[in-house]
């Protein structure tokens, strides 16, 4: 009897371009005995088989189950349709279509690829392209889609006949790679010196040699990776690191690491069980980890920091480079100061000169900048604190009463800057670009803008942006707005800060208001003054302030961001009067040769002195008053930075007794006066408490009032969660005391971590407040604006 045969069109969407999604379906066609195809259609994977109901039944099934491990299947959809011509199953060339999400990020090198570069009997033995279906570029290479290797940097560099063996073979883990290559047919490493002492090397394994004997002798290279140049340099010479911090006028902020593998990482650095993890995803971000005393690191990388940022080797460059290197690199971005890394190598000589002695590089153009990743461990999870190579276009997953959204753009802040585009039910935060107040950030951001919408076809329905006209992302985007007819959503900082949580949790529409606690340094409120430490009751559509840090006076304005000695003056002034505490009182040097009667005439007078709520300043002042900070900060968090470091050491198990605040109701709002704890720590530091443990009272101080007060709010409102964020959960121990505490306290808690709570995410809650609005407009037959205060 004849077996009966049915037809099938099969649409796959998620990630399933540029991960070996159309080979594995072959594979899995020739083990069910099917007859059809498989080809990219637009962001989905389209499937046309033939063959017994039972067959096709656990083909489908094992397109799920069996998918490869850099793939993500999130929705399948099978209709009939005729049966396929009676032949072989093959794989379709790609065909146009609607574009969405689905591009995979670049991915550090697989294990097998690894272990190829270090056979000498292997083809690519000592190749630093290496790579396949299960690694290598992606994002970093891409210039269109469907993905394939036409529309990627790769396209001027055809394959030689034994790799177009290894692409058309089906079998071959590089089937439909679309990157790969070998030293016959593609790139190679490039050597440039900008010191007159130099060789030039013959080939690529005589360039790496090269590097290497430069970097072990103590001279600095500038190395081209995956996603923009990088910096090197022996991390384990304090001399080395201390020129590469001189000609890069970068003084204190910490260097990043790069390292082998595990084992050096472990042998710099404790690292948990969820660090390993982290250190070793595919992703390969930098993972910031707590660094050995005894370790050989030269102490200018991190100066006065606990932690360190340490990532493993991510592409066959880095790997070759390090088996010829006996200890860590220095290996941060390639850009002077606050300028972006470069990524072009017409930019790299001009941009280094004076920097670096030497480039190594190469001629596979790189499509767009992509910083690495930064992620830390706290309160259980991984959490990305900058978003970038690995991580990026990834899309994130919006609440399921999201998906009928129109789409929306939304443009973030100023610092950190990162935009969104919103998809129905998906969000594509894009990685890092920067801070708007760099010029060449500036000048990038419509291009980067530019590159997304064609990349990914985006047309929005609405602009959304922050509230603070003065924004650059603000005027960039109202302006978009205008210039396309597009409806322009403004949203309050601290509200895009907690929308953002809710929205990577799923928290859906309906589920109603939280208690929301935004800590971070300035935002402009809903009442034109700044905030920056809040306690709201909100959902999507609106947002309500019931709590706030008692504000202070930044004197001098932007200048008390900077200088973390104004805002110590400021709340001593406020919590014990001009006349009540004395400079003389202080360790010295925290109040030396500064300008106190022009500042506190400036306050009294409120000239360039406006009052502000603000968590991050809260912490530069004590910073201060511990001597943790210098006069004037080179790089943003320097401050909080240093005092988080200092109260690690202080009191490791978090169980420090906690600065007391007092909370008072100040009209409609709760105000959280820290005047008890400036009185406490004044006492501290006049009994010779050491440093670190007022740095730990101080962190259990904030937790817990914090906690008291939204326990408090919630409370009265009969609301059970919170949700945190905002820049100043970045600090690991806040982050910890304030979600153990609301834990304790019945609560339960919601915390970012695929999307940065710093500057970096508020794009994403931009976009979900935005879209929520227009929802609720749609749904009311209203304006898509906030209702009323109530």
């Amino acid at each position: 009897m004849r077996t009966p045969m049915d037809g099938v069109e099969i649409m796959v969407r998620g990630i399933v371009q540029g991960v070996g999604f159309r080979p594995f379906v072959w594979r899995l066609a020739q083990r069910f005995a099917l007859r059809g195809s498989v080809g990219n259609v637009g962001d989905a994977v389209r499937i046309h088989a033939g063959g017994p109901p039972d067959a096709l039944d656990a083909f489908i099934t094992a397109l799920r189950a069996e998918a490869p491990v850099l793939a993500r299947v999130e929705d399948i959809v099978r209709q009939p349709a005729p049966l396929p011509a009676a032949g072989p199953f093959v794989i379709a060339a790609s065909a146009a279509g609607a574009v969405s999400v689905g591009i995979v990020p670049d991915m550090a090198t697989c294990p097998a690829c690894r272990a190829e570069i270090a056979d000498p009997a292997a083809r690519r033995f000592g190749y630093a392209f290496t790579n396949c279906t299960d690694c290598g570029p992606r994002f970093s290479i891409v210039t269109g889609l469907p993905y394939d290797r036409p529309r990627t940097t790769m396209a001027a560099f055809p394959l030689c006949p034994a790799c177009q063996r290894d692409y058309d073979d089906p079998t071959d883990r590089r089937f439909h790679a679309q990157p790969i290559a070998c030293p016959a047919c593609g790139p190679h490493l490039t050597w440039t010196s900008l010191i007159a002492d130099s060789v030039t090397p013959a080939d690529d394994a005589a360039c790496i040699a090269l590097a290497a004997e430069w970097l072990t002798g103590g001279r600095i290279v500038a190395i081209k990776g995956i996603g923009g140049f990088h910096i090197a340099c022996d991390a384990t010479s304090e001399p080395t690191v201390s020129e590469l911090r001189r000609r890069k006028h970068r003084p204190t902020k910490p260097l990043a690491l790069m390292v082998a593998d595990l084992s050096a990482a472990q042998a710099l650095c404790q690292v948990s069980p969820d660090e390993a993890e982290a250190l070793t995803d595919p992703s390969a971000p930098i993972v910031l980890l707590r660094r050995r005393a005894d370790g050989p690191l030269a102490p200018a990388v991190a100066p006065g920091q606990s932690r360190i940022g340490i990532m493993l080797a991510y592409a066959p460059l880095h790997h070759l480079l390090l088996a010829q290197i006996p200890g860590p690199l220095v290996m941060t971005s390639a850009n002077r100061a606050s300028a972006p890394q470069i990524f072009r190598d017409a930019d790299a000589r001009p941009g280094l000169e004076g920097i670096v002695d030497a480039l190594l590089g190469h001629n596979r153009p790189i499509a767009r900048r992509l910083e690495d990743a930064v992620v830390q461990v706290s309160d259980g999870r991984p959490r990305v604190l900058r978003r970038g190579r690995g991580q990026a276009p990834r899309p994130l997953d919006w609440p399921v009463d999201f998906a009928a959204a129109p789409p929306v753009l939304a443009l973030g802040g100023d610092l950190k800057s990162a935009f969104c585009l919103s998809h129905g039910s998906k969000a594509l935060l894009t990685h890092h670009l920067g801070d708007l107040d760099t010029p060449a950030v500036e000048e990038e951001f419509s291009a980067t803008l530019a590159d997304y919408a064609a990349l990914f076809a985006h047309t929005p329905a609405a602009v959304a942006v922050d509230l603070h006209p003065g924004y650059r992302a603000t005027a960039f985007g109202t302006a978009f707005a205008e210039a396309h007819g597009l409806t322009l959503i403004e949203v309050q900082h601290h509200h895009a800060h907690i929308a953002a949580t809710l929205a990577e949790a799923g928290w859906r529409r309906e589920a109603g208001p939280v208690v929301g606690i935004a800590l971070d340094g300035l935002g402009l409120g809903d009442d034109g003054t700044l905030w920056g430490a809040e306690i709201l009751i909100c959902d999507y559509v609106a947002s309500r302030r019931m709590a706030r840090l008692k504000p202070i006076p930044l004197a001098g304005g932007d200048a008390a961001s900077r200088e973390p000695w104004r805002v110590l003056l400021a709340h001593l002034d406020a919590a014990l009067g001009p006349q009540g505490w004395s400079p003389a009182d202080l360790p010295p040097g925290v109040f030396a040769d500064k300008p106190l009667a022009t500042v506190r005439a400036m306050i009294a007078k409120g000239l360039n002195a406006p009052l502000a709520s603000s968590a991050g300043r809260l912490f530069d002042a004590m910073a201060a008053l511990l001597s943790l900070a210098p006069d004037v900060l080179s790089f943003e968090g320097e401050a909080a930075l240093a005092l988080e470091a200092c109260a690690d050491a202080g009191a490791k198990d978090g169980r420090a007794q906690a600065y007391p605040f007092a909370l008072s109701q100040a009209g409609d709002l709760l105000d959280l006066d820290p005047a008890p704890l400036w009185r406490a720590a004044l006492a501290d530091r006049a009994a010779g408490v050491a440093a670190p443990l007022c740095a730990a009272r101080f962190h259990a101080g904030v937790a817990q009032a914090f906690t008291d007060a939204a326990a408090q709010i919630a409370q009265a409102a009969g609301l059970s969660t919170v949700a945190l964020s905002g820049g100043v959960f970045q600090n690991a121990r806040l982050l910890d005391g304030v979600s153990q505490r609301l834990r304790a306290a019945g609560l339960a808690v919601l915390t970012p971590a695929q999307v940065p709570a710093n500057d970096g995410g508020l794009a994403f809650g931009q976009a979900a407040v935005a879209a929520a609005r227009l929802l609720h407009a749609a749904e009311m037959g209203c304006e898509p604006l906030p209702p009323p205060q109530g």
